[in-house]
């Protein structure tokens, strides 16, 4: 189960991401939307419109960044997010939930957490979650943080989200989603909002192993592996 929801009122984001919008610009959502669109080709055609879901959607700005060739839909356990995502993007399915329910009915062609699954307190089942509401070939996409590398001290002292249950490595969260999943691919991200304004969002192949964050293209497993 993630953290409680009532950890995630306005003042959570005032004490933590007062810059929010500034640490999720466009080139960034422009990142996860490549991301989900080489996972599922022609999915900007008018037909088929595939299915997707966001975990932890909070504001919209991802789901916004889509537009109408998707079916949306996104899950957050803040209600004031919400709020937020509904007058960006009025046109999403949301509703409130922790990550371990996933409550809207039918299977997705892709399910994605950005910045999520750092948070949830039990990890163990959700990868068994997703995977039953992906479609056959499927694709879970995500992104972490994490404290491994060159960079992991530091990281660790920057990070001040006291909702961030997992401080893991790299290597932690691939053998996590290879339990239900075939990883694709990963990638390192550098990123860093500095303090005057302006934000670094830099995917890496090269120096993946070197990044403070991650991102994993995850397909399901055939019931036969």
């Amino acid at each position: 189960m993630s953290a409680s929801p009532a950890k995630f009122l306005k003042s959570y984001f005032d004490d933590f991401y007062i810059d929010y919008e500034l640490q999720n610009p466009r080139k960034k959502m422009a990142f996860y939307k490549k991301l989900v669109e080489h996972a599922v080709p022609g999915a900007t055609r008018p037909h088929p419109r595939p299915r997707l879901l966001e975990m932890g959607c909070a504001f919209g700005f991802f789901l916004s960044s889509l537009g109408p060739p998707w079916q949306r839909f996104g899950i957050d356990a803040s209600e004031y997010a919400l709020c937020r995502a509904h007058t960006r993007v009025p046109e999403a399915h949301l509703t409130v939930s922790d990550a371990a329910k996933l409550p809207f009915k039918g299977a997705f062609d892709i399910i994605v957490a950005f910045d999520v699954l750092e948070h949830i307190m039990e990890l163990e089942t959700i990868p068994e979650n997703i995977a039953s509401k992906l479609n056959p070939g499927g694709y879970f996409i995500f992104v972490v943080p994490v404290y491994d590398g060159p960079a992991g001290p530091i990281i660790r002292k920057l990070d001040r989200d006291t909702t961030h249950r997992h401080k893991r490595s790299r290597f932690f969260w691939l053998a996590w989603a290879s339990s239900h999943f075939t990883v694709c691919q990963w990638q390192g991200v550098f990123r860093y909002l500095f303090p005057f304004g302006g934000y670094l969002h830099v995917p890496t192949k090269l120096l993946r192993r070197m990044a403070p964050a991650i991102a994993v293209v995850a397909r399901k497993k055939n019931i036969a592996n």
